[in-house]
């Protein structure tokens, strides 16, 4: 195999059809191959379905082979990096440092939002679970879940607009939108019930007005983070 001798940009890459020059070459994860002695690329176009003059790493998954097809051609030279519109923006040093670690770049929110949606759900189903039961331990459990919840909110609060700004260039949207401020209502209801709680331990022993209206408070937080959930999916999941 040659020595890598040049870098070439898609543009360049392009050129090398077969058509706008005699040469036919492809790309394969950042290498540039010159498979213009191949009879099955005598015409620029591979089975009919692959063009040349492009890159294909995207496309050999497809393939009735492997990447060891490329072993027989030389290699002329590398790809130079296609920087990603939504890297417009984000510093080097973070680009860096997602190339390293790549999981860095989208995965800090989805593994910490889960656990203030957690939290969120566990908070009422404890608080009714005592008023069930009258078992004490359930409403304790819920308070404590609550505490949790805070910290945790505000990590997850702050992954999310972080993953938003590097993987969508901070794009505004509608699911953006209703998250964002859903987010916002959430952490201050669970301030709200925080409050309320460590000033009136009882809220629930003795179950009046107030101890209804904490409930139905501390039930909101389920529908809440049904309401996060779905859009979140819509994201993820847009089909």
């Amino acid at each position: 195999m040659a020595s890598e001798t040049k870098e070439f940009s898609r543009e360049e890459l392009a050129t090398h059809n077969g058509e706008d020059q005699p040469s036919i070459y492809v790309g394969y994860e950042g290498k540039v191959y010159d498979v213009s002695e191949s009879k099955l690329w005598k015409t620029g176009q591979h089975m009919k379905r692959h063009p040349s003059g492009v890159d294909l790493t995207e496309e050999i998954g497809g393939a009735p082979h492997g990447p060891e097809v490329f072993d027989k051609f030389s290699q002329v030279g590398t790809l130079k990096p296609e920087k990603d519109p939504m890297d417009e923006g984000v510093p080097d040093f973070l680009l860096a440092l997602f190339e390293q670690v790549p999981m860095l770049r989208r995965h800090p929110h989805p593994m910490t939002v889960h656990f203030p949606l957690v939290f969120n759900l566990v908070f009422p189903f404890f608080n009714v679970l005592y008023l069930l039961t009258g078992h004490e331990p359930f409403e304790k459990t819920a308070f404590h879940m609550l505490i949790l919840n805070v910290p945790s909110m505000l990590v997850g609060m702050s992954t999310g607009p972080l993953t938003w700004w590097v993987n969508y260039g901070a794009k505004m949207s509608n699911n953006i939108k209703i998250k964002l401020s859903v987010s916002c209502l959430l952490f201050i209801l669970t301030l709200v019930a925080l409050f309320w709680r460590i000033t009136n331990p009882e809220i629930l022993v003795n179950m009046g007005t107030a101890g209804w209206a904490y409930l139905a408070l501390s039930s909101s937080f389920a529908v809440l983070v049904g309401i996060l959930g779905w859009f979140g999916a819509k994201m993820t999941f847009p089909h």
